[in-house]
């Protein structure tokens, strides 16, 4: 009967342990070493990014990662709609454009960066606070922007980027039509290299799960080698020359939503 109980206790015993062992491995993530997905966030200045990284899961509270992703960054002048009553950014319909907008940025973001948790998330349904930092190279694509415009020689719309040779009529609202084909200029394409850094408040829903579901609230600084040429100079109040408005660095705070898998 000893003999029977002893036995009894030994496998009870054996399965208290890897039970505890199962838990804590899955609610620290221990039994993981890799994960991946995408980040997909939305910026202050009406830009936006979608990005792949992937990482190594050092322990519970630590996560290394690579991040590659493309966006949009947009100049503050963009976001107005209306100058003395007048509609100069047209936002639906047919022939829509951005009055005064010379190029496209679209950033191409290299990354490093770490994660750390600070708090335990509960067995069910819990979410796990932390924080997450990274940095690396910026590439801006720089793509000119095309308008259709009407000219005096023409019966039909022209299609022009901005030069000094055709401000005039790149700047006459009376004459423009509307923005011309997306891809119209991609082989003209410039890069002007730069960097970036951000920081966050991070929250998992899935820091032990083997999907990742998260959240992430922060702010992004990048800053380039000279100003980024995305709308076109404006006319001085003091004299005659122009005034370049644009830029050579962007700060931004953002949100992002991020899906992916553990292994």
């Amino acid at each position: 009967m000893k003999k029977h109980l002893l036995i009894l206790a030994c496998i009870f015993y054996s399965f208290i342990i890897s039970a505890q062992t199962r838990y804590n491995e899955g609610t620290k993530g221990f039994i993981y070493n890799k994960e991946k997905g995408v980040d997909i966030r939305l910026h202050t200045q009406n830009g936006w990014d979608v990005n792949y990284f992937f990482g190594d899961i050092k322990n519970y509270y630590t996560t290394t990662f690579y991040r590659i992703g493309v966006g949009e960054l947009k100049h503050f002048k963009e976001l107005s709609k209306t100058l003395d009553g007048v509609a100069l950014y047209p936002t639906q319909g047919f022939g829509s454009y951005t009055f005064g907008k010379q190029n496209y940025c679209f950033p191409v973001r290299l990354s490093y960066g770490l994660k750390h948790y600070y708090t335990e998330k509960a067995a069910v349904n819990g979410v796990a606070l932390g924080i997450s930092y990274s940095g690396g190279l910026t590439l801006a694509l720089m793509k000119p922007y095309y308008l259709e415009v009407n000219t005096a020689q023409d019966v039909q719309p022209a299609i022009i980027k901005y030069t000094p040779e055709t401000e005039a009529q790149f700047l006459d609202i009376s004459r423009i039509h509307g923005k011309a084909d997306f891809f119209k200029g991609v082989g003209e394409t410039k890069v002007i290299p730069g960097i970036h850094l951000q920081a966050g408040v991070h929250l998992d829903w899935g820091a032990f799960d083997e999907f990742l579901k998260a959240a992430e609230v922060g702010i992004m600084l990048d800053v380039f080698a000279k100003r980024l040429p995305i709308m076109t100079p404006t006319d001085s109040a003091t004299s005659t020359d122009k005034i370049d408005i644009n830029k050579p660095f962007f700060l931004n705070f953002y949100i992002s939503f991020q899906f992916g898998k553990r292994e």
